[in-house]
């Protein structure tokens, strides 16, 4: 969706949004009522007639109901460092920013604009059930498959972890977690954080596993974590269940004056179209609304 700011760099932006993304770009008209919504309508429905672009309707919505205008006069206070009364043209003129009921939207917008809308909602629809996780295929040499490729770096990392002979109950443990790892096709996940902590090493970068993969005697033997499990006798169940349906957490910290490194070799070896940082979101609590109020 391409939403012109209504500036003489639109055109600009129109020819080269229409070179790259042609057949599947729209331009998005927000209407909120204010005194120049005409002439912003007209300069978007000519870009939209510059570039054969079908014009879709945009909400620009900030909040649920407008009786929460004024709390969001107060975020936008907080984002540009100063007070509500000081706020000027940055301050909301009305709360047609809120979600509006359809007999009102069906009042402001062209019929073919809302059913542009409703055309790339349908568009959009996914069930949450089909998200996957597509993990690297590429660390598997020739001549293994995910399992025993798996399977033989843990081998070898319980000689290292176990010098004086491998326990009898740590050898049923690792058997239990590995067919676990197995039956829920996690086998890609351990070998590529396995990957990035055994770059880490090599490059003398400093790293902890933590968390609930402390729990494992797998991660134990890949040198993902640094901890015997014995030692601290929690339950692997924490880690991976059947029941949660849901992937294991393993958090690894690296030293901050050499985590760039560890970026870059990630982006190196899997690609950037593979690869992200997660950003934090932090939501309001009392005590930190009060600081910033």
């Amino acid at each position: 969706l391409w939403l012109p700011n209504h500036q003489a760099s639109d055109h600009y932006w129109g020819r080269w949004l229409n070179q790259h993304h042609n057949n599947r770009l729209w331009v998005a008209i927000q209407r909120h009522l204010g005194g120049d919504d005409d002439a912003y309508t007209n300069h978007c429905e000519k870009l939209a007639h510059e570039w054969q672009l079908p014009i879709t309707a945009c909400g620009g919505v900030l909040m649920h109901t407008a009786e929460r205008l004024p709390l969001q006069h107060i975020l936008t206070a907080i984002k540009h460092g100063c007070s509500v009364d000081k706020l000027g043209f940055e301050r909301l003129s009305n709360a047609e920013r809120a979600l509006r009921p359809l007999n009102k939207l069906v009042r402001i917008y062209k019929p073919e604009w809302l059913e542009e809308s409703k055309y790339i909602a349908d568009l959009c629809e996914f069930k949450l059930s089909d998200l996957k996780y597509e993990y690297p295929t590429e660390l598997i040499p020739n001549g293994y498959t995910p399992n025993s490729y798996l399977r033989m770096l843990v081998e070898q990392g319980k000689e290292r972890r176990f010098p004086e002979g491998v326990p009898e109950d740590i050898n049923q443990t690792i058997e239990n977690e590995l067919r676990l790892i197995e039956d829920l096709k996690y086998h890609y996940y351990f070998l590529t954080i396995h990957d990035i902590v055994m770059f880490a090493k090599q490059q003398g970068i400093l790293y902890q596993g933590r968390g609930s993969a402390a729990n494992s005697v797998v991660c134990y033997c890949l040198e993902i974590t640094a901890v015997d499990p014995r030692q601290i006798s929690v339950l692997f169940e924490r880690f991976i269940s059947k029941e949660r349906k849901e992937p294991p957490d393993i958090d690894v910290d690296f030293e901050h004056e050499r985590r760039e490194e560890v970026i870059q070799y990630i982006y190196k070896k899997y690609g950037r179209e593979r690869a992200a940082l997660a950003a934090t979101v932090i939501s309001y609590r009392f005590k930190s609304a009060v600081r910033e109020v």
